[in-house]
C-alpha cells in the first residue's frame, strides 16, 4: 500500500513527554516531503478561575500562551534544522481533543501526531487523556509516540 502524506499536524503541549512525537513528525514530513502545522491548544481557564479567581487564571492563561509559543517554535526550529516546513498556531479557550481533530479536518491534514502525556491514576480518570480522545474522535489518522 503506498500512502501520501502531504500535511502532517504535531500537536504538542512542549513537554519532553512529546518531544519524541515531534521528533517522528518532523521524520515522517522529510521523508514524505510534506508540510508540518505545529499546534498548541490553551484549554479554557473556568476551574482555575473558579477555583483561584480572575487575576491568577488571566495569569495562567498568559503563562500558557507563553509555553505554547516556545512549544511551537521548538517544532518549527527543528523543522527548519531538517528542512521541513512548518506553519505554528496556537488556539486558545478550547478543549484541546476538541481543537485537534476541527483543526486536523478544517486544514486537510493527513495525519496528526501526538504524543502521551503519561497520566494516570486520578489524573487520567478525572482530566481523560487528550490522546484518547482524538484517536476516539477523529477523521484523520493519528500516530500516537509514546515517551522514549
Amino acid at each position: 500500500m503506498s500512502v501520501k502524506i502531504d500535511r502532517i499536524l504535531i500537536a504538542t503541549d512542549g513537554s519532553e513527554n512529546v518531544k519524541n512525537a515531534v521528533d517522528w513528525g518532523i521524520e515522517l514530513a522529510k521523508r514524505h516531503d510534506a508540510k508540518v502545522n505545529a499546534l498548541y491548544v490553551v484549554p479554557p481557564s473556568g476551574i482555575s478561575l473558579a477555583m483561584r479567581g480572575e487575576m491568577w487564571a488571566r495569569g495562567l492563561h498568559e503563562h500558557l500562551k507563553e509555553e505554547g509559543g516556545k512549544a511551537v517554535e521548538h517544532v518549527s526550529n527543528l523543522g527548519k534544522k531538517e528542512g521541513v516546513e512548518v506553519e505554528s498556531e496556537i488556539i486558545e479557550d478550547r478543549d484541546p481533543a476538541d481543537a485537534i481533530v476541527d483543526f486536523a479536518y478544517e486544514n486537510n491534514i493527513d495525519l496528526i501526531v501526538m504524543g502521551t502525556l503519561g497520566r494516570t491514576g486520578l489524573d487520567h480518570i478525572l482530566l481523560g487523556s487528550v490522546a484518547e480522545n482524538v484517536v476516539r474522535h477523529s477523521k484523520k489518522q493519528v500516530l500516537v509516540v509514546p515517551v522514549k
